[in-house]
């Protein structure tokens, strides 16, 4: 059997919304991460890529028409490298990953960069196109920056709710206090201060041309539970989800180097990939959905909780997390996200599932051996995850 391998992954720092990566368009972010990729690895010849998988959640700005293939022709990459663009909202750039292990498992490639962007500050504002010419009335715009937009009105109501609802159900399912996750979300901000501090991350991330921001923009290392404390419900006037135990809106771009044990690079591997899962639940608790897709994961892998030394799970809420980790009473919380995570670092949706399997793979390294989990939840009530291997 041909087995698939992370040889390498990088990632931009992750900007705040509006702020330092604001002015630079999606196409421009990936291109960034594919010349920072092949720069680290100069004796990939480029013409040897097999192909290009970019994740977006988006596409309706800068980032339609495939963005893959347009930051492939950004970054100065030979036409004839192909791209392609996938779409699992906040889990696109992991099923990018999820597709290039597949396709050089089949044997169809040796060598894929796969991964994902998104500018959340960048989506632009969408107008429906009326029914007939020239009507009279006014016109409405709907941001696509985040959430349900021109639903099917046959879509059942208690499915289309905003996301932070759906982690107050989640929070009254399984008995989640507003303490626990502003608990929850200051320890995310000291463990990823730290690790920043400390170097981790160093290895990780190739700066954007023409910004300063050398690391994520999110991190506040001064967030404690009695300053998030006074953070007042956004969804609910007596719920538990503010805006300090919530991922913020981010801009950035991931992408990790997958290949077969003949890939035409001199790199070692990092780590194989050996178990990958994808499952769904209702809408309306899809915070939820990872549980599944990591159970299917690890079965796939012949591994269980016992096997895992650690878990890269993406803090889309702190509730969601939390929940999670009531589904999985076999999992020690504390190796969960060592090194910080999303409601830190920041969740720019399609770049979300790279920086995560990126990261675990790294830490792999670090460590020498073990296993790893990367699991992200995913809007309209998936998961995925993927088990990696050293």
């Amino acid at each position: 059997m041909i087995a698939s391998f992370v040889y390498d992954a990088v990632r931009t720092p992750f900007g705040r919304f509006g702020k330092s990566l604001a002015g630079v368009r999606p196409d421009d972010l990936f291109a960034t991460v594919l010349r920072g990729a092949l720069a680290r690895h100069p004796d990939v010849d480029p013409a040897r890529i097999d192909d290009v998988v970019a994740g977006a959640a988006n596409q309706a700005g800068e980032d339609n028409r495939d963005v893959a293939r347009m930051a492939v022709l950004l970054a100065g990459l030979p036409t004839s490298v192909p791209g392609v663009t996938v779409n699992r909202l906040c889990g696109s750039s992991l099923q990018a990953v999820i597709d290039a292990s597949r396709a050089i498992e089949a044997g169809d490639s040796h060598l894929v960069l796969a991964g994902g962007v998104e500018s959340m500050s960048r989506a632009p504002w969408v107008m429906q196109k009326p029914d007939r010419s020239f009507p009279a009335g006014d016109a409405t715009l709907h941001s696509t920056t985040l959430g349900w937009r021109l639903v099917n009105p046959r879509m059942p109501k208690e499915w289309t709710i905003s996301l932070g609802e759906s982690n107050e159900i989640l929070a009254e399912r399984y008995a989640i206090t507003r303490q626990e996750q502003d608990a929850f979300a200051a320890d995310s901000h000291r463990k990823a201060d730290a690790a920043w501090s400390a170097g981790v991350y160093d290895g990780e991330i190739v700066q954007v041309p023409g910004v300063d921001l050398e690391r994520d923009e999110g991190i506040r290392p001064d967030s404690t539970v009695d300053v998030l404390a006074q953070l007042t419900p956004v969804f609910r006037a007596d719920g538990s989800i503010t805006a300090g135990n919530a991922s913020p809106l981010n801009d950035g771009a991931s992408l990790v180097i997958v290949g077969s044990e003949d890939a035409p690079l001199e790199a070692e591997p990092l780590a194989r990939i050996i178990g990958r899962g994808a499952a769904a639940v209702a809408p309306d608790v899809f915070g939820i959905g990872p549980v599944e897709a990591v159970n299917h994961a690890l079965e796939n892998a012949g591994k269980t909780w016992a096997d895992v030394d650690f878990v890269e799970l993406n803090e889309a809420f702190a509730a969601q997390s939390l929940a999670c980790l009531r589904l999985w009473p076999e999992l020690d919380p504390e190796s969960v996200n060592i090194h910080g995570g999303a409601i830190a670092m920041g969740h720019p949706l399609g770049a979300s599932g790279g920086r995560i399997i990126g990261h675990a793979a790294h830490e792999l390294a670090r460590r020498g051996k073990g296993v790893a989990v990367a699991a992200i939840c995913i809007g309209v009530g998936q998961g995925l995850a993927v088990v990696l291997e050293r």
